[in-house]
């Protein structure tokens, strides 16, 4: 049973609607819109809000949008079906409203549709119970109990008959491979004697007058064909190269010869000078090959028409030249055919520059279902089209849902007299400890104090590390300069003790002492711990901290879905809240040492949903940058 099928256009106006068990489809259509179709993410025509499954097409060419929600314990099959059918009647009946694209003409028309749409709704129901399962075959209604006992029997005297018949094909087969008409006069008295045929009949000495009489029929019956033949010969030199050569060799030799004669009047200065011209147009025809990048496919045939001939060359080039227009004029609307080999060639680009195999498909797949029935633009060609699409859709991707502005944040908690709270999580090795160090001399040059808790009890070294980075941040802020006020702290217990335990000190700490904003840093692990997943979760579900920051490297490229997948897979199981706290953005590291290939922000953007707060692109204080949605795009674009 359906809950709800709505149409709308793209502009926000609802042209229809059916309300099934749903008393409402406004919340679940808003989160599509919010989620997938104003972040670029139409790669996959499902989606999931709540209780309820969503499914959607879009109509590019009209601008609209079908939307059928359903409850996700059920199975329905003919969700698909009854879309496409609606989607088809949808615009076929009311195309005159729709093309006028206008939002008075679409408000003061009258879209009255709902027998319609019932009577799809019952003939897809009706249709998907007609395909009941199949119910395995008795062994009464099977071919082989239909045949007699008899048939199934074999004797010993049926096996001799059989190789005599195969004998007799191969025999034949060989006969008639063979050279010369003689051989085949031999295959066909031996097809009709029944006779085994074999080279054993040239031996055995008692068959040879049955032999010689076969071949006198034989001779008596085509003996007006060969003496035809023996007229046409003039000299018996022919009808020995006739014999030496195959058949083929007969048929396209005068050909040949005739060629070969013509050669002679070729002595001239003339046609030697036009045959040279010939060759070098034809070697001529790599220039125009260039027109392949065009996706022209009508530039190669009026290319091959111009380097032909002389005369006709003129002709050719405006052929080429209109064909050219032909080819970037928009005149048609786009199909999945057209984007195929763009598409193709996109996907194994995107991959090249670091991006996940699955977001790669999926981003490739939802350029293909925004352009789908689009008519394309003057002078635009497919792969300019496409790949406008597609960057269009990478920035979009890259500029968050939320906007995360912690200097407000911080602000706004200070106004409150609580302290801002930061908590990194993150892999071994990605510089959690280092950003976090970057992110404090942010802070300072700010205004803000810190207060760092060294949460990371495990890692030999890490309580020293971050002591030392308190003391050149101290240096570099002395409490000279802020009125003798302490800007940045270390709060640290040791190793081996509760990391949640820690945090929740460190807090009540900064709270006594007026610091602006605790920084927690904890240990690395990988996804697949869930001893370390079930510590960093309950830290966090303690401390309730204001902001969760994923540190990632952009070396990465598979690997970074599979981490934050399971990231906040593992915070929402491992969570005793009602509502778990996820991921609330990306730190990206190491991001100066990967050049062009900026994959790993699109897939962990595409993924998680969540910005990408901080990049860092260095080793000092100072190498730490927001991201440039527009910069990232181009580079991961170029060539």
């Amino acid at each position: 049973m359906l809950d709800f099928f709505t149409i709308f256009s793209k502009g926000g106006l609802v042209l229809w609607c059916f309300q099934g068990v749903s008393d409402s489809c406004t919340g679940p259509v808003n989160a599509l819109i919010r989620s997938v179709l104003l972040q670029e993410r139409g790669g996959n025509n499902s989606f999931t809000h709540e209780a309820l499954t969503l499914k959607y097409k879009l109509d590019n060419q009209f601008e609209l949008v079908f939307v059928v929600g359903f409850q996700k314990i059920l199975t329905l099959t003919y969700v698909d079906k009854l879309i496409d059918d609606v989607h088809r009647l949808f615009r076929d009946k009311y195309r005159t409203e729709i093309q006028q694209q206008s939002a008075l003409s679409l408000l003061n028309g009258t879209f009255d549709f709902r027998n319609d749409f019932l009577r799809l709704l019952r003939e897809a129901e009706e249709s998907s119970k007609i395909r009941a399962p199949t119910t395995m075959k008795k062994y009464e209604d099977s071919e082989k109990a239909k045949k007699p006992a008899r048939s199934m029997i074999e004797t010993r005297g049926e096996k001799p008959k059989e190789k005599a018949k195969n004998s007799k094909k191969k025999g034949a087969k060989k006969e008639a491979g063979s050279d010369g008409p003689l051989a085949t006069s031999k295959a066909v008295p031996a097809e009709k004697s029944g006779l085994p045929v074999g080279p054993e009949n040239g031996v055995e000495l008692s068959k040879e007058e049955l032999i010689r009489r076969k071949r006198e029929e034989f001779i008596q019956k085509h003996g007006r064909g060969m003496e035809k033949s023996n007229k046409s010969t003039k000299s018996d030199a022919p009808k020995e190269k006739g014999k030496k050569a195959p058949r083929v060799w007969e048929l396209g030799g005068s050909a040949n010869k005739e060629v070969l004669d013509y050669s002679t009047p070729t002595t001239n200065g003339t046609p030697e000078a036009a045959l040279s011209e010939d060759i070098n147009l034809i070697r001529g025809t790599g220039p125009g090959g260039q027109l392949q990048d065009l996706d022209c496919s009508s530039s190669d045939d009026e290319g091959a028409a111009q380097n032909s001939t002389k005369p006709s060359a003129t002709k050719g080039t405006l052929g080429g030249m209109f064909g050219m227009l032909k080819g970037l004029v928009g005149s048609k609307s786009l199909s999945r055919e057209d984007m195929e080999s763009v598409l193709d060639k996109m996907r194994d680009h995107l991959i090249a520059k670091n991006v996940a195999a699955d977001i790669a498909v999926q981003l490739c797949e939802s350029v293909a279902n925004k352009l789908e029935g689009k008519v394309m633009g003057t002078f635009s060609t497919v792969t300019s089209t496409v790949k406008q699409a597609l960057q269009e859709s990478l920035v979009q991707i890259l500029q968050p849902q939320r906007r995360v502005d912690m200097l407000r944040d911080i602000m706004d908690a200070q106004r409150r007299q609580r302290p801002y709270v930061v908590t990194f999580c993150g892999v071994n090795g990605v510089g959690k400890s280092t950003n976090l160090a970057k992110i404090s001399f942010w802070l300072l040059e700010n205004g803000f104090s810190v207060l760092i808790a060294a949460c990371d009890t495990f890692r030999a070294g890490a309580v020293e590390q971050l002591r030392t980075h308190t003391r050149r941040l101290s240096a570099l802020h002395p409490p000279e300069k802020h009125a003798g006020r302490t800007m940045v702290q270390l709060f640290e217990k040791g190793y081996g003790k509760d990391a949640a335990g820690i945090a929740m000190e460190a807090i009540a700490f900064a709270r006594n002492q007026g610091f602006d904003v605790v920084l927690v840093d904890t240990a690395g692990r990988m996804q697949d711990n869930a001893p370390l997943m079930t510590a960093l979760a309950k830290l966090i579900t303690v401390n309730t901290p204001d902001l969760v920051l994923f540190v990632g490297e952009a070396l990465v490229g598979n690997e970074a879905v599979d981490q934050l997948v399971k990231f906040n897979r593992a915070l929402a199981d491992h969570s005793m809240a009602q509502t778990p706290r996820l991921i609330d953005g990306i730190v990206l590291t190491k991001f100066d040492t990967i050049d062009d290939k900026v994959g790993a922000a699109i897939s962990m953007t595409y993924i998680t949903s969540k910005p990408i707060v901080f990049v860092g692109t260095g080793q000092t204080y100072c190498d730490l940058r927001s991201l440039n949605a527009k910069a990232v795009v181009a580079a991961l674009m170029k060539a």
